[in-house]
């Protein structure tokens, strides 16, 4: 007798995309201080990396779909035609992707693993896998909608970083919220995306036009996607965190001088002694509050993740931000487990959730096929 756990569908955490706000949401064309006429004196940027980014998440996805080989290591699939590629049926991955297994073994972020078996890689590795196709659609629209706007403004340097620090953030934050789970997705690092147009829009206020409309719209914005995060199964301990990490690197990397420094700097007979201040006093102080909070942050919640610390434990209602029970779902964790024998080529096995039974002539039986069989068996 063997005893095998495995993830079934109910129990990955999925990070839903970001709806995306219009593109002049906090692009209002910004203007000199005292003139009626409005310009744009900083300079475009021509965006390669996020479309590298879409590439590689959608390259990584099928990689996953020829690692998982539905065909091979489970007994039904969807589009069989498809071959190797074909999808695990609805009942076990909905949106049409791999099992839970595969995304596993690929480095979807798993707190047991990171924590005791040494992988901490998966914090990162966890946001450039997708559960499904409807899931990396979804977000990939999201990334060419916010990002490649972002990376015209402010360049590939600096959105690259508010991306990756950003979904790391969000892997963090999850992981010390949700351990009984796996979780992928890059929707940590979109709200990032978010919260960095948010503390730009704050921290650049007096070079925008429409300035009130624009921080209007984008809290709105911002509030409804967090809210989609209460659905059971959404992951929104990392929107939150990714969300969190990038508003405070906005005020770190989205900074832009003033006016004033900029058109002195730039008029005839320039002289240095009489050059305003690049940037003004409120922007220094938050740049350095937000270094500040981000590092402490940081350290202690991998401090804490090493250390094999749950939040929940000290946090009795935190788990409300990420899902809300109500009459239609419920938020509770089903362990997946069954209990198996083999004889020869025959592998019986009973879910012991649900107590159902089945029996599986496999010529090749490996664990992978176990966990896949018996995620489906207790759904």
């Amino acid at each position: 007798m063997r005893r095998g756990s495995s993830s079934s569908a109910a129990q990955i955490e999925v990070k839903v995309h970001p709806v995306s706000p219009a593109p002049a949401t906090t692009s209002s064309a910004p203007r000199a201080v005292g003139s009626g006429e409005e310009l744009r004196v900083f300079r475009r940027w021509v965006p390669w990396l996020v479309p590298s980014f879409v590439v590689a998440n959608i390259a990584l996805f099928v990689v996953t779909m020829y690692v998982n080989n539905c065909p091979k290591n489970s007994t039904s699939c969807i589009a069989r035609f498809l071959g190797r590629f074909s999808f695990q049926t609805l009942k076990e991955n909905p949106l049409l992707g791999p099992s839970s297994s595969t995304l596993q073994k690929m480095g979807a972020l798993e707190v047991e693993k990171v924590v005791h078996g040494h992988q901490a890689w998966r914090l990162i590795s966890c946001i450039w896998l997708h559960a499904g196709v409807f899931h990396i659609l979804a977000n990939m629209l999201s990334l060419v909608f916010i990002g490649i706007r972002l990376e015209q403004e402010f360049g590939f340097v600096r959105i690259g970083l508010l991306y990756i620090i950003s979904g790391f953030g969000g892997s963090l934050l999850s992981a010390l919220f949700i351990q009984s789970r796996i979780s992928v997705g890059a929707s940590g690092a979109l709200f990032g995306l978010l919260g960095g147009m948010l503390s730009e829009l704050i921290t650049n206020w007096t070079i925008y036009a429409n300035k009130l409309a624009a921080l209007l719209t984008l809290l709105f914005i911002i509030i409804i996607n967090l809210a989609v995060g209460i659905l059971p199964h959404v992951d929104n301990f990392a929107h939150i965190g990714g969300f969190l990490s990038g508003f405070l690197l906005g005020f770190v990397f989205l900074i832009r001088p003033q006016f004033g420094w900029f058109n002195q700097r730039n008029a005839p007979g320039y002289i240095a002694i009489t050059v305003k201040s690049k940037h003004k006093t409120y922007q220094y102080v938050l740049w350095v509050l937000s270094l500040t909070l981000l590092i402490a942050g940081f350290t202690a919640g991998l401090i804490f993740l090493l250390r094999g610390v749950n939040l929940n434990d000290r946090c009795s209602w935190c788990h409300y931000l990420s899902c809300v029970p109500t009459s239609k779902w419920n938020c509770k964790t089903e362990q997946v487990l069954c209990q198996s024998s083999q004889m020869g080529n025959q592998l019986n096995m009973t879910c012991l959730g649900n107590g159902r039974s089945n029996i599986y002539m496999l010529s090749d039986i490996n664990d992978s096929q176990v966990q896949q069989l018996c995620a489906q068996l207790c759904n």
